[in-house]
């Protein structure tokens, strides 16, 4: 498939954060994009405003009506149902119908592409390693799965030669991608809906790091049952962070390398766990050719993602964090940054379970990673593409939950309640339309103050 040839490209699920990006990508080049979405959301909104044609009803008459087989491309998203009826017109019409995952692959394949997998860290590596390479004047397109605070996009840079992207286990669509630099930053179990078992999990990533016949390009995570270069903090690896200190609310710290040390790195984001993203990223980068210079400076301007542990309110007397974990390793770091960071003030975590099959999977792991907090809400399960299963529900995660202070709360009601909380530190936590809820609730804060 000739991508030059494409003169439109239709998204059915254009809103989603890695279909977005691709949107905005195929614009920058100047096609033809218009598309799909069930509901609107801050991301579709800022779609509109840069041009792209967006519709929330499926209908068939809404399809721009000078989109013709030849030059048109479909882009779809595996949550679409299958009964989805524009869906259901390209297929009847033979339209080049392709999933997100394999028109990367497809843009991939032609760059010298980076590659970034793991359940958790990829969109933090990801962004990170982007930045590095743009910054450093790398002729990058990095394809993001979350927007950069540093761009307000999920799309850094308009290269022609050089790839970063998200290489996603769901669905294992990282198999349609061409790596030439890869890393796995973990293999926790997830998406057990699709693969049945961690085992299969498993496998798939090791297929997916067969792709680098070269292991001294792919990194990994100490421990992880994997050939490859191996990065970690303050342990011993082949790149290692090395006298980890906190200054200014940033860290400080040295990289130990196969061949050198570097010393006085400086990192704005938070947590154990994005101070091993970064390791990788500069590990990445550093192979490319990257300068130490370079990627210091791009280290040190970082200033995170939205919906990463993004700080919405940071005052003497209030801190508002929100963060997209849905998983419980994912609370469990958003927890150990949040200690590290305020140890002796009260947490309120507020937590939209993601997925009735992922809750169903990790209800004990979710229990205890939310126990944690001196003070939970809990908001009911978000569907996202699945319907309802019999008995899992947010009330059965409560109720396994050991915190003397819980609640769960329906969403109207959640405001009101969160301003009766004595809490300093509150955390929205979620990969659901939680997000939407975010600045009404930053709002409802600064006006209390």
């Amino acid at each position: 498939m000739n991508l030059n040839q494409i003169h439109n490209v239709y998204f059915i699920g254009i809103g989603g954060i890695g279909m977005s990006a691709l949107a905005r990508y195929f614009k920058t080049l100047g096609k033809n994009v218009s598309g799909y979405d069930k509901t609107p959301t801050t991301l579709t909104d800022e779609l509109i405003e840069s041009g792209i044609d967006i519709h929330f009803e499926d209908r068939i008459d809404l399809i721009p009506a000078n989109y013709y087989i030849e030059n048109t491309l479909v882009v779809i998203t595996p949550a679409v149902p299958k009964t989805h009826s524009e869906w259901n017109y390209f297929l009847e019409r033979e339209f080049q119908i392709k999933k997100r995952a394999e028109v990367l692959g497809i843009i991939t394949k032609d760059t010298f592409c980076f590659a970034v997998a793991g359940t958790h860290g990829k969109t933090t590596t990801s962004s990170i390693l982007g930045h590095i390479l743009y910054e450093s004047g790398a002729d990058v397109t990095s394809f993001l799965g979350g927007i950069v605070e540093n761009y307000n996009s999920n799309l850094i840079g308009n290269g022609k030669t050089v790839t970063v992207v998200e290489a996603d286990e769901f669905d294992r669509s990282f198999l349609h991608l061409h790596p030439n630099i890869a890393c796995i930053t973990s293999m926790d179990a997830d998406h057990l809906d699709i693969y049945g078992d961690s085992a299969s999990i498993e496998a798939s990533f090791v297929e997916f790091a067969d792709k680098i016949e070269d292991k001294s390009k792919l990194f990994i995570a100490k421990d992880l049952p994997l050939k490859g270069i191996s990065v970690a903090v303050n342990e011993s690896a082949d790149y290692k962070a090395i006298n980890v200190r906190i200054e200014n609310s940033q860290y400080v710290f040295d990289v130990e390398t196969p061949s050198e040390t570097i010393k006085n790195i400086k990192f704005g984001l938070p947590g154990k766990h994005n101070l091993t993203n970064a390791l990788m990223a500069l590990a990445m980068a550093k192979t490319y050719g990257t300068s130490n210079e370079a990627i210091i400076s791009a280290l040190g301007s970082f200033k995170g993602i939205k919906r990463r542990f993004s700080y919405q309110i940071k005052t003497d007397d209030l801190v508002y964090i929100d963060d997209y974990a849905h998983h419980p390793t994912e609370i469990n770091a958003v927890h150990q940054a949040v200690s590290e960071l305020y140890p002796n003030e009260k947490v309120l975590a507020i937590f939209q379970p993601h997925l009735f099959s992922r809750t169903k999977d990790f209800i004990d792991d979710f229990a205890k990673s939310l126990s944690a907090f001196e003070e939970v809400i809990l908001l009911d399960i978000y569907p996202a593409r699945e319907l309802p299963v019999e008995g899992v529900n947010s009330a059965w995660l409560l109720g396994k939950m050991t915190n003397a202070n819980k609640k769960l709360v329906l969403k109207e009601n959640l405001i009101s309640t969160i301003l009766k909380s004595d809490a300093k530190v509150i955390v929205t936590i979620g990969a659901g339309d939680i997000g939407e809820l975010v600045k009404p609730i930053k709002e409802a804060l600064n006006e209390k103050a």
